[in-house]
């Protein structure tokens, strides 16, 4: 049973990580299965640990573990939003300046080759401008809040416990 935790986690065995290696295979695998299928967990003991107390600290440790990656997935998704309405609130007036100001290059230089350079950089530089408050917010939080929703699944998760 040892060899299931973290044995660099000083916490209680209750409360303690999973292993590196056990974290990630439990994962890799729940990751597999369809997102309607219930997860079941089931864990092999040796029969020298063989006892219900046993059986309970593995039920529950295991279920700690998974919902405090589920708490700090949401802490990161919070975070992230966070860095997007930032960028936004940057990212906004840069492009509204840079509209109005390409719509000032071409209002008094007229259609000259240089006018309409400087006209279509100060558009690029508004839109570049707001280019990380549109990845977080179109693409960045989708990873984040499908492996907090996979975590929740496997903090709910039935854990049977057998002894061979």
């Amino acid at each position: 049973m040892a060899r299931l935790f973290n044995s660099l986690d000083p916490t209680p065995f209750r409360e303690r990580d999973l292993d590196d290696d056990a974290e990630r295979f439990i994962v890799e695998w729940a990751q597999e299965t369809p997102a309607n299928v219930p997860i079941e967990i089931v864990i092999q003991l040796p029969k020298e640990e063989a006892n219900t107390e046993s059986a309970q600290t593995v039920m529950h440790a295991v279920q700690h573990n998974f919902e405090g990656r589920a708490t700090q997935a949401s802490r990161e998704l919070r975070e992230l939003l966070r860095e997007g309405r930032r960028a936004l609130i940057i990212g906004i007036p840069i492009l509204a300046f840079s509209l109005i100001a390409s719509q000032m290059v071409n209002n008094l230089s007229g259609a000259a080759a240089f006018s309409r350079v400087v006209s279509e950089s100060l558009l690029i530089f508004g839109w570049v401008a707001n280019w990380r408050a549109l990845e977080i917010f179109l693409y960045g939080w989708w990873p984040i809040a499908r492996r907090r929703a996979l975590y929740r699944r496997l903090a709910s998760a039935s854990v049977t416990v057998l002894w061979n």
